[in-house]
């Protein structure tokens, strides 16, 4: 029964692959075609079917990859080991080396597009407050996974890597539960994207530094130290000579009235700067997410968002898949109790870390829970990108990936019902 369910898969495939080949002979096709065909299908299937259920896409995108990957259990328990099939590797994709490229392309424009979203007018006027509470939040929950991490066995890496994912908040995953919810304009919810927006900020700053901290391979205060004055010095700069000069460029080229040039030269201006902040020893998310804050400080910004949010959302969508697709689920059978003891650790932390910023700057009590309760649950984009850029630079353990991929995607499950849990918390001590 297996062997014959091995010759439908292997038939079906050269099925499509002969009539790609017939459609259009003309043009030489590989499997990456094959791949992106059935990536974007299905992702789109997924999607819709998550949108139908009121859950965050990005777990659409996680579940569709983790079906079609390689590592999936559904084709690991099919196939006998040292067993391929004709593209050269199990499951339904075949060439994932060539699908990360495409991945990366999704990260810089995920944080190109968000910079866009924070002019450094918005970034000024956050507040005290925002800034106080979240770095307060992040801080506290960083060092107590690092700390328990380290406590229950894993190595130093693992533990930072882990501590750095679970201490941000998902600012896509909050804003759809808010916006679905209604909530997106109450008082509590300015504060929780005040302190989102922090967040994502210290994120940027923090891939930069783990990345740069793991090449070298030990802890080097004086390399933190270099890092942390690169990006300030580059942070600086953008804020004041940059926004001097970048967004009057672009509203010439805007003046032009041309939508591919705009299109061009923003998505010049993003890579461009991606590059910079490589080349000065930074993370090119860093540079991607200034370069968006330089488009935002133009009067065409609205415009530079439209036009390259589909190019975006296409190369993030890749991105989330083959996230899922490179998770090797059947790890985590060994992991499973530590998975949900992180989520519940991370969720307890997260809160209390936001709760106390609250405190500490005498926010009501019924603002203060219902932001710690909206903090506390979903992780997710940044979650994933920290624990990916370890891996793939070989600084933490490969079950990292998978593990902070469930807790992505149980943590963004229960986070609608935490926030439905405030409103109750908060009613019963009204009364």
């Amino acid at each position: 029964m297996q062997n014959y369910f091995l010759q439908v898969i292997e038939s079906t495939n050269s099925g499509i692959q002969s009539m790609i080949e017939q459609i259009t002979p003309e043009i030489p096709h590989s499997s990456f075609i094959t791949d992106l065909a059935i990536i974007m299908i299905l992702a789109s299937v997924a999607t819709l079917a998550f949108f139908k259920m009121r859950q965050p896409l990005i777990i659409g995108y996680l579940f569709a990859g983790m079906l079609i990957g390689p590592l999936s259990p559904i084709w690991t328990s099919l196939l006998p080991e040292g067993q391929f099939m004709g593209s050269g590797k199990t499951g339904l994709l075949s060439d994932l080396g060539l699908l990360n490229i495409f991945a990366e392309l999704g990260v810089i424009l995920l944080l190109f597009v968000i910079g866009i979203e924070f002019p450094y007018s918005k970034i000024r006027s956050i507040g005290k407050v925002a800034i106080g509470a979240g770095t307060i939040g992040l801080f506290l929950t960083l060092g107590v996974v690092f700390y328990v991490a380290g406590a229950v066995g894993l190595n130093f890496m693992d533990s930072l890597f882990l501590g750095a994912a679970l201490s941000i908040t998902s600012t896509a995953v909050i804003v759809k539960i808010l916006e679905d919810s209604g909530k997106i304009k109450k008082e509590s919810s300015i504060l929780v994207l005040g302190v989102l927006i922090v967040e994502d900020i210290i994120a940027v700053i923090l891939i930069a530094t783990l990345e740069s901290v793991a090449l070298v391979g030990n802890v080097s205060y004086d390399n933190i130290i270099v890092v942390v004055i690169v990006a300030g010095a580059l942070i600086g700069g953008t804020l004041t000579i940059g926004t001097k000069i970048i967004p009057r460029l672009i509203d010439r080229v805007a003046a032009t009235e041309h939508k591919e040039i705009l299109l061009l030269s923003v998505l010049g201006l993003c890579f461009g700067y991606a590059l910079f902040a490589n080349i000065v020893g930074l993370s090119v998310a860093i540079g991607a997410f200034l370069a968006g804050v330089l488009v935002a400080e133009s009067k065409s910004a609205e415009v530079s968002k439209i036009l390259s949010s589909p190019i975006k959302d296409m190369f993030v969508a890749i991105f989330f898949v083959s996230v899922g697709a490179l998770m090797n689920v059947s790890e985590l059978e060994s992991y499973i109790v530590l998975a949900f003891g992180i989520i519940a650790l991370a969720v307890a932390v997260k809160f209390g870390g936001a709760m106390l910023g609250a405190y500490l700057f005498r926010q009501g009590k019924a603002k203060s829970l219902r932001s710690a309760f909206a903090l506390a649950g979903p992780r997710g984009e940044f979650s994933i990108v920290i624990v990916k850029t370890g891996v793939d630079i070989g600084a933490v353990s490969s079950f990292l990936f998978p593990l902070i991929g469930i807790i992505s995607i149980i943590s963004a499950f229960i986070s609608p019902f935490l926030i439905k849990a405030s409103d109750k918390i908060v009613a019963s001590t009204e009364e």
